[in-house]
């Protein structure tokens, strides 16, 4: 059973599909997640992707988010999340971009939109193959204060050339990475490395690895 787990809808159920190709936040990990950030998100812009049932999305609307995002190619899963919308009444904070996650942000990018907070959890599988963190950077659509929350499994290592983790949270085989860019400071380091011969990508490996 999946419910909202804190905010206005408290308690609300959710429909959930029960397909393999959906892979819900369990209830302890999202409750982790969102004591975690719950400072950070009265009034912010979030964007849910790869969003399954929408569980994360609407978490973040019951606290007090002002508007969700939400990208979902899985047809199934979009009519899910549009009923649990609707059933929340958020109607009127709330888009579905129905499509491929890179063609969803590369639009979001050109319509000027920018995010205080973007979750990702796609299949375990798809970060082994593509790399959704570098269509974020690239496309610019993270604000600069903003942060990334990014569900993998334990085994994954995610990049971390592109963005400064912060801080991880594993639970089970889950980890939830956190990330944000890098400061003018930490930028000038990772320069100074390069410049005595170690390589960035090594750097940020030992850097992950000690979180």
């Amino acid at each position: 059973m999946l419910r909202i787990i804190g905010g206005e809808q408290k308690g609300r159920r959710l429909k959930m599909i029960r397909d393999p190709k959906v892979r819900p936040m369990p209830a302890k990990l999202r409750a982790t997640l969102f004591n975690i950030i719950m400072d950070k998100i009265p009034g912010s812009f979030c964007l849910d992707g790869f969003a399954g049932s929408g569980a994360v999305g609407l978490e973040a609307l019951s606290r007090g988010a002002a508007r969700v995002y939400f990208i979902e190619e899985y047809g199934p899963a979009v009519k899910i999340i549009r009923h649990n919308i609707e059933r929340c009444g958020f109607q009127d904070r709330t888009r579905i971009l129905q499509e491929e996650f890179n063609r969803a942000v590369i639009r979001l990018a050109k319509e000027k939109h920018k995010f205080d907070i973007i979750f990702i959890d796609p299949p375990y599988e798809l970060l082994r193959e593509r790399n959704p963190l570098k269509v974020v950077k690239k496309r610019g659509i993270l604000k600069p204060e903003g942060f990334i929350v990014l569900r993998h499994f334990n085994k994954i290592t995610p990049d971390l050339r592109l963005f400064e983790r912060y801080r991880l949270v594993r639970c089970g085989d889950d980890v939830i990475s956190f990330f944000r860019y890098y400061s003018d400071e930490k930028i000038k380091n990772n320069r100074e490395n390069l410049l005595e011969g170690k390589g960035e990508k090594e750097k940020m490996g030992k850097e992950g690895e000690n979180l």
